[in-house]
């Protein structure tokens, strides 16, 4: 489905759970907003980035761009039929995400993993969550990014976060979701 688009991150999420606690795990992603992080630099790397977006048009509200060297504009077309419109329904971010532009769109979900991507004018991109066993009925989450640069730009900016996505974004991030994941079995 993401031919094309290089694996940019993954993690071992600190989730863990039985067979069925993959869609826990769904509720937890979908829920979270990076930009209330508890990480004061976190958030504040996040004000910037969309400080500049808006400033710069990288997330305005546009038609739909194509995925880069492609004429299709989502990788809805690529999944097989019995995934599509297995996500139907699913909302995926915060309001306060929404209201930055940034928009994950789901594309599939099953019992154990799920994809959704994103399209702006720096990157189209794909984060896939997978609920991976671990034997002995224990299971684990994980997360992968998979992203094509637009152009130049896209590239400049991929190379320009990447210190900061490793060292301030998903370290706060992780606590994030193990915080909510606690939250959310405890319940």
């Amino acid at each position: 489905m993401a031919a094309g688009f290089r694996l940019e991150d993954v993690w071992a999420l600190p989730a863990h759970g039985g067979a069925d606690g993959f869609a826990t795990l769904i509720e937890v992603m979908a829920s979270l907003d990076p930009t209330a992080t508890p990480s004061p630099i976190s958030r504040m790397l996040f004000a910037i980035r969309f400080r500049l977006g808006r400033l710069l048009g990288w997330d305005d509200p546009a038609p739909q761009l194509p995925i880069p060297d492609r004429k299709e504009t989502t990788l809805k077309d690529r999944l097989p039929r019995d995934l599509r419109n297995t996500a139907a329904g699913l909302k995926l971010g915060s309001a306060a995400l929404d209201n930055l532009g940034v928009h994950f769109v789901p594309l599939y979900v099953t019992d154990v993993e799920s994809a959704a991507e994103i399209s702006n004018r720096t990157v189209h991109g794909v984060v896939h969550l997978g609920w991976v066993d671990q034997g002995r009925g224990h299971y684990q989450g994980q997360m992968a990014v998979y992203v094509k640069p637009r152009g130049l730009l896209g590239q400049a900016y991929m190379a320009m976060i990447k210190p900061f996505r490793y060292l301030i974004v998903y370290p706060a991030l992780m606590r994030q979701i193990e915080k909510a994941w606690k939250e959310r079995r405890r319940r």
